[in-house]
């Protein structure tokens, strides 16, 4: 590691903060009703508003049919789990790199779903964003994440490491 003490630090706080947001979030998910739509019980979650909601970028129209789709049941269970396991990997530092590629595949979907081009406040968000918000933000400091491989630094990756690495040294000697 040409990281200093500090810098090593920074990092595994990002990626310690990054992965409980996507913890957190796919845990919600789980337990409570973040959205709704029609026609879906009480305390059921569903993507189906944030997919309708889909108003810019290139894939709105695919958004919007997967919205009305019969499979969005599935789907919609595809996001928790992913947005939970991403969480996991990235808090405890295991599977670090396919963690981060997860996180910045979902972070590109939510990105590519509303991609802002009014720069004006929306209803229902926070602040008023042109093309970078939140999620492009995420998505680079996920980025920077993988760039740095942070699992090396610290996490179950980096006691995995070792284990493999002593098992080799015993089988080699």
């Amino acid at each position: 590691m040409t990281e200093s003490r500090l810098q090593q630090v920074a990092l595994v706080v990002l990626r310690t903060l990054v992965g409980w947001h996507f913890l957190y979030e796919g845990y919600y998910k789980a337990i409570a009703p973040a959205w709704s739509r029609e026609g879906v019980p009480l305390g059921r979650w569903s993507s189906a508003g944030y997919l309708k909601g889909a108003a810019a970028g290139p894939f709105a129209g695919l958004f919007h049919r997967l919205a009305d789709s019969p499979w969005l049941d599935k789907i919609d269970l595809l996001v928790m789990i992913g947005l939970l396991l991403v969480g996991l990997s990235l808090v405890l530092g295991l599977f670090t790199q396919a963690g981060c590629v997860g996180a910045m595949l979902l972070l590109g979907m939510f990105y590519l779903s509303a991609i802002p081009t009014s720069g004006a406040a929306q209803a229902g968000a926070e602040g008023a964003y042109l093309i970078v918000n939140k999620n492009m933000i995420e998505a680079a400091a996920v980025l920077a994440l993988f760039a740095f491989r942070t699992g090396r630094i610290a996490g179950l990756d980096l006691l995995l490491t070792r284990r493999v690495a002593v098992r080799t040294e015993a089988v080699a000697s």
